[in-house]
């Protein structure tokens, strides 16, 4: 029975059935604790990186998040146009790429393996993509602007790049132009990129706000900057638009007019050539600068993309071009004896019919001083003037004292009593010293040479271009002392209003009679070949230790009712009735309608 027992428990079906639902269970509990500890450790994780981006990274990511669908893009406002008087374009602006990067976009360390990329791409070094980008911060939401006008080339180039990797943009907009290349490039400068300093001063300047650097562009920057607008627009992962979500529309730069005239400065450029020196004309009775050249010059539009670096050395070069000579002092020479005379006069030690005694030579405090070209004689001021002689002026000179030639000079328009504000550039007066300033200005006391050589123009006398310019006028147009100006805007206004000298009749007769004895009969004679009206003027021919002589001229025409005044000097460019007179000739024939004569 037992054994029966052992075998039916062994095969039967009761028993077999039973052991059967105990494994299954004990197999499904387990498989439900695997599936319960999967699904916790898989909510786990998601909540802990919930977490983490919610609470720990929430900030960062929402605002990146929003930065890849949503930007705030500047929308460059257009420079206003820059005319001469007769409305014709002297600077204006025209379509160009530039190339921008979004900050936000890659960690500090990426931007730097990116800047190397870019920098073989635009030939630019990397150090100064990773400088405008940390000087923006890698945090801005703001575009920033590394270089511009690129050409055709590179944008193919980098057109690849941009379309693979987030942060690289190519955008058009407007880029200074100037149609005439290097025409008045002193008086227009150029523009740029604000500085860190430019931005902190104008708080509403965005980034790459493109301001005026020199000139007028500079002076006159507040009209023609404009107001930038801004565009919000929606972007996918690759940073291209989507739609735009609004609009800021920018205010274009208002137009600024010069009273400058092309032609006549298109004249004094092409006549004073490669050569370093200056021509300035005015209108001698509105003090309207009609011309204003500079040599050697530059090309503004260099300034409008990257400036290399062998670029910049050049313009630092030993011929200065970015020197505007109308505006630096030089020996004015022979042309300082219209002052002399004035002086002269108006001390009441010398009237309109005296005479002085001429020599080849004279001698004063056992110092010999020589004349030009022998003697003249006894003459008096308006053949002094006609022939130049030096003689006169020595002894003159030394008879009225150094301080009487000062301060005629000075209401003349010489050593400061110009504005030079008006014009809106960098420059610097001339200077008369009388002894005091002397010992001031160099720390030596006044020697009788001192007054001698200021008696022809020389020794401490320095006179700007534009001074001897305003000097001429004031004697041509009866005594009135203009104020040179650029902007049209300002012709006969209280600013610009002409100052009545204390200058005689007689002596403003007498000195204007002798500048018109100079073309009649004297150093002069060239610009009285029939070709323009009558004209008056002076020649100076400066001597210089170690160089060739400088050239200067001074004039005006017609000679009895002006309506230009000139002043011109040439470094070491010998005789003025061969260096500088010629110069003054070709303004003269443009302005009188005889170019080509």
């Amino acid at each position: 029975m037992a054994q029966d027992f052992g075998l039916y428990s062994k095969f039967s079906p009761v028993a077999r059935t039973s052991g059967q639902q105990t494994s299954s269970k004990r197999h499904r509990l387990v498989q439900a604790f695997i599936m319960m500890l999967v699904i916790t450790n898989f909510i786990g994780i998601n909540a802990y990186r919930i977490v983490q981006l919610q609470l720990f990274q929430g900030e960062y990511n929402r605002e990146r998040a929003d930065n890849n669908r949503i930007r705030l893009m500047p929308v460059a406002a257009s420079r206003g146009t820059i005319y001469d008087r007769k409305g014709r374009i002297l600077a204006s602006n025209r379509l160009s790429r530039s190339v921008y990067l979004w900050p936000q976009e890659y960690t500090p360390t990426k931007w730097s393996e990116l800047a190397t990329e870019l920098s073989l791409i635009l030939d630019i070094p990397a150090t100064d993509i990773i400088n405008k980008l940390e000087a923006t911060g890698y945090n801005s939401p703001l575009p920033v602007r590394i270089t511009s006008n690129i050409d055709r080339s590179t944008f193919v180039a980098l057109a690849e790049k941009a379309s693979e990797t987030r942060g690289v943009e190519v955008r058009t907009e407007n880029i200074r132009h100037y149609p005439n290349g290097s025409l008045a490039a002193h008086l227009l400068g150029y523009t740029g990129e604000a500085t860190k300093e430019e931005l902190i001063a104008n708080p509403k300047y965005p980034m790459g706000m493109i301001v005026g650097k020199m000139g007028i562009e500079r002076s006159a920057n507040s009209a023609l900057e404009g107001v930038w607008g801004n565009r919000l627009i929606e972007v996918d992962a690759k940073g291209n638009e989507i739609q735009e979500l609004g609009v800021e529309n920018p205010t274009s730069g208002k137009p600024v007019t010069l009273t400058i005239d092309l032609d006549l400065q298109k004249a004094a450029e092409k006549a004073l050539g490669n050569r370093r020196g200056a021509a300035v004309a005015i209108n001698p009775k509105t003090g309207e600068v009609l011309a204003m050249a500079s040599g050697p010059t530059f090309n503004p539009s260099i300034f409008a993309g990257k400036v290399t670096k062998e670029k910049w050395q050049r313009l630092q070069g030993a011929s200065k071009p970015f020197l505007n000579r109308a505006l630096q002092g030089y020996p004015p020479g022979s042309t300082f004896k219209a002052v002399t005379s004035v002086a002269a006069l108006q001390s009441g030690k010398y009237s309109p019919n005296s005479k002085i005694a001429t020599a080849n030579s004279v001698t004063i405090g056992g110092i010999t001083f020589n004349e030009h070209s022998g003697g003249y004689g006894l003459i008096g001021f308006r053949d002094a003037l006609a022939y130049s002689s030096n003689t006169f002026y020595y002894k003159s000179a030394v008879k009225i004292g150094p301080e009487q030639i000062s301060k005629w000079g000075r209401e003349l328009g010489i050593g400061g009593s110009i504005d030079l504000k008006l014009l809106g550039l960098n420059g610097n007066h001339g200077q008369i010293p009388t002894p005091k300033e002397k010992e001031e200005i160099y720390g030596e006391g006044w020697h009788i040479a001192d007054t001698v050589t200021m008696g022809i123009g020389q020794g401490l006398v320095l006179v700007t271009p534009l001074e001897s310019s305003v000097m001429v006028s004031t004697i041509a147009n009866g005594g009135y002392r203009v104020q040179p100006h650029l902007l049209a805007s300002q012709t006969n206004t209280v600013t610009t209003k002409s100052i009545k000298t204390g200058l005689k009749p007689s002596t403003i007769n007498t000195v204007r009679e002798g500048l018109i004895d100079v073309v009649r009969k004297g150093t002069g004679r060239r610009l009285n070949d029939g070709s323009i009206p009558l004209s008056g003027g002076k020649t100076g021919t400066v001597e210089l230790p170690g160089q060739a002589d400088n050239a200067m001229y001074i004039g005006f025409a017609p000679a009895y009712n002006p309506e230009i005044a000139v002043a011109v000097a040439v470094e070491e460019g010998g005789y003025g009735s061969v260096g500088a007179a010629p110069i003054a000739k070709a303004i003269f024939d443009t302005y009188f309608g005889n170019q080509g004569k």
